[in-house]
């Protein structure tokens, strides 16, 4: 009678073991699985994300520029015209303008040494900025002149701060001066300022505002100390394109400057990026400083 109780209380025993080792496999698969489809989900809204953007932000189409635009800090094209980039070096008050596939550019001189960050051109005038606010305007005609004699300086149409981006929109006649940093205290935004041009002049047209915790949470992270280095406007989306070489980044809003979604620009290709423009066929164009192995240049992506 023990045997026989001893040898059921066993088969009792065996059964309940295998019973509980299926529910735990059965209970892996399934948490697996959930995993599994997490990450099938995950991966599925990156690739959306991915295929919606216009541009191949991995493979760029690579222009070197001359020596003297190692230091290149802005780009803009005349009526979106690709055939001529102009562009300006952080250092000199020198416009230079070249083809992309050119090794030597031309260039005429508008002002002495200084900070030059940015340039737009709007009603066939040339508007440069400069790290304080200040704007050098002059004929876009001058530029097959050695220097521009009559160049009008704008002071003051900014509060005091560090700025870097300058656009224009030419179908609206507005100019737009984008903040990098504001030298006394911290913001939680970064403030663009508009004005209407009209035959040299700037009228203010208003301020507009990104939000710092905006623009972090679009690019998946907590926080961000964002500061912006130039922005251009999509001609076909109307969106503004801003990009940040510090934060490695473009963020894309729609024409009011409300935050759409962010671009991370990773990669050895965007060494120092500091300008930004678009042409009339919609191809996106960001150039970079050189560095100690690199000269400057400037990346093309081509609109899919």
């Amino acid at each position: 009678m023990n045997k026989n109780k001893t040898k059921l209380t066993a088969i009792i025993t065996l059964f309940t073991v295998a019973f509980i080792g299926v529910s735990c496999v059965n209970g892996k698969h399934d948490d697996e699985g959930k995993k599994k489809d997490k990450m099938t989900t995950e991966n599925a809204v990156s690739t959306i994300e991915k295929a919606d953007f216009p541009y191949d932000l991995a493979n760029p189409v690579k222009y070197n520029m001359p020596q003297n635009l190692f230091e290149i800090s802005g780009i803009t094209f005349h009526h979106g015209d690709p055939k001529q980039v102009f562009a300006i070096q952080d250092e000199d008050g020198d416009l230079f303008h070249l083809g992309l596939n050119d090794k030597d550019a031309q260039f005429t001189k508008f002002g002495g040494k200084g900070d030059y960050e940015d340039l737009a051109i709007i009603n066939d005038q040339v508007i440069v900025l400069k790290s304080n606010g200040e704007l050098h305007t002059f004929p876009i005609s001058k530029i097959n002149t050695p220097e521009v004699a009559d160049v009008i300086k704008t002071k003051d149409l900014v509060p005091k701060a560090e700025y870097e981006g300058l656009a224009s929109d030419e179908k609206a006649g507005m100019v737009y001066i984008l903040t990098k940093e504001v030298k006394k205290g911290k913001k939680s935004d970064t403030e663009i300022f508009a004005f209407k041009f009209n035959e040299g002049t700037f009228t203010p047209a208003g301020t507009f505002k990104l939000s710092h915790q905006e623009i972090a949470a679009a690019a998946g992270t907590s926080k961000m100390n964002f500061r912006p280095s130039a922005l251009a406007k999509n001609p076909k989306t109307g969106e503004w394109y801003i990009l940040s070489s510090m934060n490695k980044l473009l963020v894309i809003t729609d024409a009011d400057f409300n935050i759409k979604s962010t671009q991370a620009l990773k990669g050895d290709a965007f060494n120092q990026p500091e300008g930004i423009a678009f042409d009339r066929d919609n191809n996106l164009y960001i150039s970079n400083e050189g560095g100690s192995l690199a000269a400057g240049n400037i990346l093309m992506f081509k609109v899919r």
